[in-house]
């Protein structure tokens, strides 16, 4: 059953898509904080050069476009905020990566939290690619790994955004990083 907040962030997403400016100015102090913890997930999990602030206001100024998106429901908007975030990352990245001076490409780590293995490490777009693969297979598997990878949340908090069982996003979860792992072997 969704809380108070939920369904407040939800009717201020309507609101603001159907013109009402002093929706969105109230809406943003509600999400700025899980705006910033989904950015914090992912900068821990790379060497990037961007900073926090500047990942939360450049999928901000993304996600305020609404001519693009159309918000059902708070749920949605996060699941977008963590994808528009990745993409931000990834445009950074390739950025870089185009650079003649030869900056050092991100890298990141890709592994569970619940366990102590870690993963050789990999490269920001050879992930971004193996994703967007996997989505076109498993839409909900993308959006597990992107939740929970990029987003930085726990099974049952994606679990409650999707929802679906946290058994079934761990199982999931498991095949999702299977595929991925040999994607990117």
């Amino acid at each position: 059953m969704p809380n108070n907040s939920t369904i407040q962030v939800t009717l201020l997403l309507n609101r603001w898509q159907a013109g009402d400016k002093a929706a969105l100015d109230r809406l943003i102090p509600m999400v700025y904080q899980e705006l910033r913890h989904l950015a914090r997930a992912q900068l821990q999990r790379n060497n990037n050069s961007i900073q926090c602030t500047e990942l939360v206001s450049e999928a901000y100024m993304r996600l305020i476009d609404t001519q693009k998106i159309n918000y059902n429901d708070r749920t949605h908007f996060f699941s977008m905020a963590a994808r528009t975030m990745r993409r931000v990352l990834v445009d950074n990245f390739r950025k870089k990566k185009t650079n003649k001076r030869g900056n050092n490409p991100t890298l990141l780590t890709f592994y569970d939290d619940s366990t102590a293995e870690k993963k050789s490490a990999i490269a920001l777009d050879e992930l971004e690619d193996a994703l967007t693969k996997l989505e076109q297979l498993d839409a909900t598997q993308a959006e597990i790994v992107t939740l929970r990878y990029f987003g930085g949340l726990k099974s049952q908090e994606i679990a409650d955004i999707l929802n679906i069982s946290t058994r079934t996003i761990r199982r999931e979860w498991t095949m999702a990083r299977i595929w991925l792992y040999r994607q990117l072997k």
